[in-house]
């Protein structure tokens, strides 16, 4: 199965079309129970007796339907709304619904909505664009779910298929351990930073060499904010967001500006010689440059 990003250009999901989708979020929480029970109706007309059995076997299905339809508008487009619809697939599958099945429910959702919008949106434009944003992701929603139905049949049939799927999925239950474990390194880390922040900033105030303190208390700060920054990318890499490797060419930048401001207070003019000052400014103008070009190739790639 294509993944998350690739699914969205496909079908040229864009930013607008979460903005459409988030303004009549209140709408469609006003009018979701209304729709799955219409939903619900529809497939017990349809005569099939064990998808109404398993209707009314499972009550609990209401909220779960209503859950699904109203994340479509919450904008919240993430690895973890992918993982749920491929989860659905799997139910379903488990369960013996047949795709046909989940394509006509999707199909009586896409003309409850369109009527609904056809009802209580006035303006013709908006209209029209709120009608492509909602066919775009119920499409979305429909080619994951049924792709998921495809890789369950094609596991039942191939061991080969059935090793490889168990060694994806224990990589990135690892890869999640991971992560929580680098951020709960960072945090630790980032106490760290703090304390040396402190103290740094208490030396200025009892010391006397008042320009010294200032420029440690300075390199602190920076390396406060590289941890910052760190600590925001992660967050944003586990929401399902891109990670940006301009990141740690900032910390490497960070680093040695601070060791360049530090080193300048250790040595006398005797002492400082040519080659230990302008070494490091080299390598600040080198990484400026690397990072201006990572920073405009990750906006082009957004």
């Amino acid at each position: 199965m294509e993944n998350l990003k690739t699914i969205f250009d496909h079908y040229n999901f864009s930013h607008d079309d979460v903005k459409r989708l988030k303004s009549i979020l209140p709408l469609m929480e006003d009018y979701a129970d209304d729709c799955v029970r219409f939903i619900h109706n529809h497939i017990r007309h349809l005569g099939n007796k064990d998808v109404s059995r398993l209707l009314d076997g499972h009550p609990q299905l209401l909220n779960y339907h209503r859950e699904w339809l109203l994340d479509m508008f919450r904008g919240v487009f993430d690895k973890n709304y992918f993982n749920h619809l491929k989860r659905i697939g799997k139910v379903h599958t488990n369960e013996d619904v047949r795709p046909h099945y989940v394509n006509v429910s999707v199909n009586a959702v896409r003309a409850y909505i369109i009527d609904l919008l056809t009802e209580k949106i006035e303006d013709r434009d908006l209209r029209t664009s709120l009608k492509e944003s909602v066919n775009k992701v119920l499409d979305i929603n429909l080619d994951i779910v049924t792709s998921s139905y495809v890789e369950e049949e094609i596991q039942t049939l191939s061991a080969g298929y059935k090793i490889k799927t168990l060694l994806i999925t224990f990589a990135e239950k690892f890869s999640s351990v991971m992560n929580l474990v680098l951020v709960l390194a960072l945090i630790v880390i980032t106490l760290g930073v703090v304390g040396l922040f402190v103290s740094d900033l208490v030396n200025l105030v009892r010391g006397n060499n008042i320009s010294h303190g200032i420029i440690t208390v300075l390199g602190s700060l920076l390396i406060l904010w590289v941890m910052i920054e760190l600590m925001n990318t992660e967050i944003a890499h586990l929401k399902g967001g891109k990670f940006n490797i301009s990141v740690f060419i900032g910390v490497a930048l960070v680093t040695f500006i601070r060791d360049l401001m530090i080193n300048a207070l250790k040595h006398d003019e005797t002492s400082f010689q040519a080659l230990s000052a302008y070494y490091p400014i080299g390598v600040i103008f080198i990484l400026g440059i690397v990072y201006w070009l990572v920073v405009r190739a990750e906006g082009r790639r957004q």
